[in-house]
């Protein structure tokens, strides 16, 4: 309950540190509220606002997250907010800030002292920023995850033994959080079926939250099946789970709640170059919610609804370059295929108002005429409304089988329909309901064999939209209906006649065409019954803020591509709308509206004989003539930027490597200490310069070993005076590598200056326990020709300018690494390249090296229009290299083809400028000596006449380029 409002939260979780736009956050938004969403869940990154242990941002472009609160009350959603302090979610060591992990404080997500101390300074800025956004203030947020996914409370589940650190580490987080002044309830994420922590309906040793939560991704999580077998076992697609069983046992006086429900999954270096978006698609999304319905969960996150990107964050190797997550909303910001059926999801259950008390009664085939088909039982006990989820007993039957459902109603028990049958069509689930309200308006709907999309009460009618498969058929009961009107559609498809047992009530069944039906009923009910395609059509913008969109406030609008928000204002209808063909828009408003406003624009408008409004959309400008217009990339310019890979290097600016002890918990194999953690670089690109003796002795230095740890999927190159000695490539399993390289091939000098070079390519930090490994040089011997083992006589280290001391706060320290280039702000707006030569990635160069890239372009994207644009990276075959794409200062893509598949790179208005010019940045790491090559293109995705407001000025998201020489 939420101000006294029973609700069932059908959430989508959004992050918004993955679309550094803070005026973008609002697209996103209102998406998630179109799809009949009521609520948002945001996770936080501690990261993110702390690069070092002294900086908290809450001010800085998008680490300003006040804007999301507020946008998310004007819009009319609740917030859950999930802020950690470990958040997890495929980011740079969970969202714990590097300097965290170096072990100075300890192992983390414990009752440690240390870890306390740092805690406490960044969650208790949290709470002081959000607090004046709980719904308690009069804002939105009505939960407070804390923790994430962290199933610690028991050594022993079996014989509950507790496990006392864990439970200290909870009873801690919540003392302090409440003694902050959040006072909305605590939740906690389950992450499994197993681990049963958490929930004070099973113990009371001590950290039990108020609302206990099961996160759970019955469809493997990752675009990768393989990362899940070992934990499920290879997924059986359509097979469905008991959470009713879990959640009576583990959280009996709870509410039902999913905090984490798959939505896609991520996609690892090796999936798919565009993900694993069938794996999820419209079916399983149509099946797998209703029957989360037909266990009575009355509260679901979906993870994600919007992935977006892992800008400034590609290289982590859990989720490759993206976070596109195969979700309704993409990665682009462009509507996928199955959004639709979110909607058709969402609509419903915000409308299934009894659906916030229920009783599970039953749950078998014997509800059904056919064995093969089963159905659940879920029933209001006190308006004695029931919702009945059918589906195949075997689920992933793929037959087509037809049934009558036994149902208990106001006026009896019925078999129904009374003519015809159901059709399940495969792997598919309908939910049939019995006295079903229709609003406030005091009429029900006895049964209903066609699922409900939405209704709205005008007072004078209400409208109440159905749907079914195009040539299925339907049957409705309606109280106190007598008599039927079809007002629109094939007469021929309707039946009507005189119910037998209820007086002055009629039955009307129909045959679901490619052309809506529309009926009135002789008191005040208007039925509009549609096709599965005309239904996806359909929108029910609410008239206020208000996140339980009562039905007195709802305009069913068909036509556009996304409809927004609408409002009225005397005769006439407002609607904030998305197009990009002709289209013809209807809307369902109260009589007294006759004209309809879109986008602030007033087109003639016309009323059916059924009382609705029409107008017609002219067509928006065509992706295809923006693509035309987009400019090719054709004239850069080119610098190498591997200066250091030469003995005679300046690098006195660079920081010494001369620890002898290190507080990590896995220790190096050689001293000095080649962590980076311990010299304040945590993202990126490492460089290491070790220094040694060339005598020409029997204990000459002829090869060496090394050992680099940067996660799975990292690389590195080694030079000698120069030299190229080779490279360890990366493998997407392996999170270090090791090499033993000759010297046979270069020439070593006799004094103290050789110089050996590894330039390393970190993939950011693991998750977890992960998040303590190092990130650096584990082991670094030379081998003489006797077989000895040789000291370095010293080291030096480089890696994003500045390291933790943030020289760049709007885009974040993990923007970039320590590439010559990177430290220098190449890739930076601003920079003057005029000394530079001309030459184009496409045409590459051959030998190892790294050779940056850089070019100007101009854009001028139509007024009105949302065009989502993305760049391609495209090379030959498995190419041993390693490329990254700035954008504007951003890093945006990040290709490794020897293993990875992605190449196609969204970037979002604002860190583009569409009228102006841009700036783009190349790096190309060759690995090897062979040709190394990437063409660059800019692509249009998707353009549509919109009403979001793109004329914001976004010059601060692109600061430009100062000097940076002291980095060099």
């Amino acid at each position: 309950m939420v101000n006294g409002q029973r609700l069932v939260i059908w959430s989508g979780e959004f992050h918004p540190w993955r679309i550094p736009v803070p005026e973008l956050w609002i697209d996103i938004i209102e998406k998630i509220k179109a799809a009949g969403f009521n609520t948002i869940a945001l996770y936080e990154l501690w990261g993110w606002h702390a690069p070092n242990n002294e900086t908290l941002d809450f001010s800085t472009g998008a680490h300003n997250y006040s804007r999301v609160f507020e946008e998310a009350k004007r819009a009319g959603v609740y917030v859950i907010y999930r802020p950690g302090p470990y958040t997890n979610a495929e980011a740079n060591g969970g969202g714990f800030p590097g300097w965290l992990t170096t072990g100075l404080h300890g192992t983390l997500r414990n009752d440690d002292p240390r870890y306390t101390a740092a805690w406490e300074r960044y969650s208790g800025r949290v709470a002081e920023f959000v607090n004046p956004y709980l719904v308690t203030n009069g804002g939105n947020v009505i939960m407070w995850q804390l923790e994430n996914e962290y199933g610690n409370q028991w050594l022993d589940r079996e014989e509950l033994i507790p496990n006392t650190t864990a439970v200290n580490y909870m009873e801690l987080l919540q003392q302090k959080h409440r003694s902050w002044g959040i006072d909305v309830p605590f939740a906690a994420n389950n992450p499994n079926f197993n681990t049963k922590s958490w929930s004070k309906d099973y113990s009371d040793v001590g950290g039990e939250t108020d609302v206990y939560g099961l996160d759970h991704y019955p469809s493997c999580w990752s675009c990768d099946l393989s990362e899940c077998t070992a934990v499920n076992g290879a997924p059986e697609w359509y097979t469905l789970f008991d959470y009713a069983t879990h959640f009576q046992e583990v959280a009996l006086t709870q509410p039902s709640f999913l905090p984490e429900f798959q939505g896609g999954s991520y996609n690892p270096w090796i999936g798919p170059a565009e993900g694993c978006r069938n794996n999820t698609g419209p079916p399983w999304v149509n099946l797998y919610y209703r029957h989360n319905l037909a266990q009575k969960v009355t509260a679901m996150n979906i993870y994600m609804t919007y992935g977006g990107t892992n800008w400034g964050n590609s290289g982590y190797p859990l989720s490759g370059t993206s976070y596109d997550y195969s979700a309704p909303i993409q990665e682009n910001r462009l509507i996928a295929e199955k959004y639709s059926e979110f909607k058709l999801f969402g609509l419903f259950w915000r409308v299934a108002r009894d659906f916030t008390k229920v009783d599970r009664i039953g749950n078998s085939t014997d509800y059904t005429t056919n064995e093969a088909v089963m159905a659940t039982e879920l029933r209001n006990p006190d308006t004695n409304a029931a919702f009945y989820v059918t589906r195949h007993e075997y689920s992933p039957s793929t037959n087509i089988s037809h049934f009558r459902l036994h149902v208990r109603t106001s006026v009896g028990e019925l078999t129904v329909p009374r003519r015809g049958r159901v059709t399940l069509n495969g792997v598919e689930s309908k939910v049939l309901v019995t006295d079903f309200s229709i609003g406030s308006s005091g009429k029900k709907l006895v049964y209903s064999t066609a699922e409900i999309l939405t209704l709205a009460d005008s007072g004078d009618r209400q409208v109440v939209v159905l749907w079914a498969p195009r040539e299925e058929t339907g049957e409705i009961m309606l109280a106190g209906a007598s008599d039927w009107t079809v007002r629109s559609g094939n007469l021929s498809a309707v039946e009507q006649w005189q119910d037998a047992i209820v007086k002055d009530t009629s039955v009307v069944s129909f045959s679901v065409q490619s052309k809506p039906l529309v009926l009135d009923s002789a008191n005040g009910v208007q039925l509009v019954v549609v096709d599965r395609e005309t239904a996806y059509g359909f929108w029910a913008p609410n008239l206020d803020a208000d996140p339980l969109v009562w039905e007195n406030s709802i305009v069913p609008v068909h036509g556009p591509y996304l409809v927004r928000s609408a409002s009225i204002e005397s005769s006439v209808v407002n609607i904030r709308a998305d197009w990009n063909t002709s289209t013809t828009v209807e809307v369902w408003a109260d009589v007294k509206v006759s004209q309809i406003s879109v986008n602030g624009i007033q087109y003639e408008s016309t009323r059916t004989p059924y009382g609705s409004l029409i107008c017609h959309l002219p067509a928006s400008i065509t992706t295809e003539s923006v693509q035309e217009s987009l400019p090719l990339l054709t004239e850069w310019k080119v610098v190498d930027s591997l200066p250091e890979k030469f003995a005679e290097y300046d690098d006195s600016h660079w920081t010494e490597a001369d620890h002898m002890w290190t507080p990590h918990p896995v220790p190096p194999a050689t001293y000095p200490v080649l962590f980076a953690d311990e010299y304040g670089y945590q993202a990126g690109n490492l460089l290491w310069r070790g220094r040694f003796t060339g005598d020409s002795g029997i204990a000459a230095p002829t090869a060496v070993h090394l050992r680099v740890i940067g996660g799975a999927g990292s690389g590195y190159s080694v030079y000698l005076n120069g030299d190229f000695l080779g490279a360890y490539l990366g493998n997407h399993t392996v999170r270090d590598g090791n090499v033993t390289l000759s010297f046979s091939n270069t020439t070593i000098k006799p004094g103290p200056e050789n110089v050996l070079l590894v330039l390393q390519d970190t993939m950011g930090k693991d998750q977890r326990e992960g998040a303590l490994d190092p990130r650096g040089i584990l082991n670094a011997t030379l081998i003489s020709s006797a077989g000895d083992a040789l000291d370095f006589t010293s080291w030096k280290v480089a890696g994003n300018a500045g390291g933790n001391d943030l020289i760049d706060p709007l885009r974040g320290t993990w923007n970039e690494g320590g590439l010559y280039a990177e430290r220098l702000g190449w890739h930076l707006p601003g920079f003057d390249d005029n000394e530079w030569e001309s030459g184009h990635p496409k045409d590459g160069f051959s030998g190892s090296g790294v050779q940056f890239y850089r070019t100007k372009f101009p854009l001028d994207m139509p007024q009105d229009h949302d065009a989502s644009l993305a760049f391609e990276l495209l090379t030959d075959g498995r190419a041993k290299l390693r490329a990254q794409l700035y954008v504007n200062g951003y890093q945006f893509g990040k290709i490794i083809p020897w293993f990875g598949n992605q190449i196609e790179f969204p970037v979002f208005p604002g860190i583009l400028d569409y009228h102006g010019d841009n700036t783009i940045g190349l790096s190309i790491w060759s690995m090897s000596e062979e040709h190394a090559a990437v063409d660059v293109r800019v692509k249009a995705l998707g353009v549509h006449r919109s009403a979001l407001d793109l004329s914001f000025d976004s010059d601060y998201l692109r600061p430009g380029w100062s000097d940076r020489s002291q980095y060099a």
